[in-house]
């Protein structure tokens, strides 16, 4: 029935939704989205008494709301891996029908550091893997507020190392190990790169970040004015997921946290930078973008004008598996 509504023509799902088409500036709400946003109840949510726990429930009840389709062309294997005294997942997934040695991505799932896992962003890690013929390495990071920063990020570095020293025995091609990951993961990955850099480690092939945040004190236009309610995520909803995840507010100005205040940007690996013009997150992962340009660093930036946040996630969309070809392209030109 859903598949069904959102292919009907545009005008009937803007007349559905029961508003005109929603435009901010030069862009317009992409209708299936405008349709989506009409039953969305996340603006009516408590953040001042939601608890991880039920924000956790809530998100896997609506992620069964769309049954995700067994893909038959990729191969997966989970692996356990050792972080201190804990051990956590990392999902494999191989192209069924490719060459035995492949370039890798190591990819980091979104959710505010506090929801999200492999399993909700499976069908996207699959999706990936036969669109790049890359093998993806999805790591199960620990999450917020159990584990605080910089737990999460340091499992994340973790299972880039993993994936890195045993490159050879999971046959990923020499120094062809990209990072990437949408939302928070985004602000992992592009973490990682600085964290690499500034440790003389051997830096990520490229970094694939779709709509990520890449500045916790959210003080610009599309948080504070443009997207801060209406969009799915919201301004609110972002401050809440920074509280999880920090220990304290001074951690805000941390590189690692807020990439974007990172001293400098230069030497970093390539980067395909993907937001979105109906996101609160669109002004930072642009200026992130802008950044790592005059930085001199080698990028491929597009906002999707008329796509919110999440919509990587969101295949029954029309037009998202166009946008994942399109991004997976851009990626491989720069791997």
């Amino acid at each position: 029935m859903i598949n069904f509504l959102l292919k009907l023509p545009n005008w009937i799902l803007i007349l559905l939704s029961r508003k005109k088409q929603i435009t901010l500036e030069h862009r317009k709400l992409h209708p299936p989205f405008q349709l989506m946003l009409s039953q969305d109840t996340l603006g009516d949510v408590d953040f001042s008494t939601l608890t991880a726990e039920q924000f956790r429930e809530s998100y896997l009840e609506q992620s069964k709301l769309i049954p995700q389709q067994p893909n038959h062309k990729v191969v997966t294997e989970d692996h356990q891996i050792s972080v201190g005294s804990e051990n956590i997942l990392v999902r494999q997934y191989t192209p069924l029908d490719s060459a035995e040695t492949q370039n890798a991505l190591v990819y980091f799932h979104g959710g505010g550091w506090v929801i999200g896992s492999v399993e909700t962003h499976n069908e996207l890690c699959e999706s990936l893997c036969l669109k790049l013929g890359f093998k993806i390495f999805s790591v199960d990071y620990r999450l917020s507020p159990e584990y605080k920063y910089p737990t999460p990020f340091n499992d994340c570095l973790a299972g880039y190392n993993w994936v890195v020293d045993n490159s050879v025995d999971l046959k990923i091609k020499e120094n062809n190990i990209s990072v990437g990951g949408d939302s928070a993961g985004g602000n992992l990955a592009a973490a990682i790169c600085l964290k690499q850099q500034e440790a003389g480690q051997p830096l990520p092939k490229a970094q694939l970040l779709i709509y990520p945040v890449t500045d916790l004190q959210f003080q610009t236009k599309s948080i504070q004015e443009d997207c801060a309610e209406g969009f799915m995520l919201t301004k609110v909803a972002m401050e809440w997921f920074a509280e999880q995840y920090l220990e304290s507010k001074d951690s805000v100005m941390d590189p690692l946290v807020s990439p974007l205040l990172a001293n400098s940007l230069q030497g970093l690996p390539p980067a395909v930078v993907v937001t979105a013009g109906f996101d609160p997150l669109r002004d930072e992962g642009n200026a992130y973008a802008e950044e790592l340009k005059n930085s001199d660093v080698k990028v491929f930036h597009k906002e999707y004008l008329g796509y919110i946040h999440g919509f990587a996630t969101m295949p029954i969309i029309p037009g998202v598996d166009n946008a994942l070809e399109e991004i997976s392209k851009e990626f491989l030109e720069l791997t």
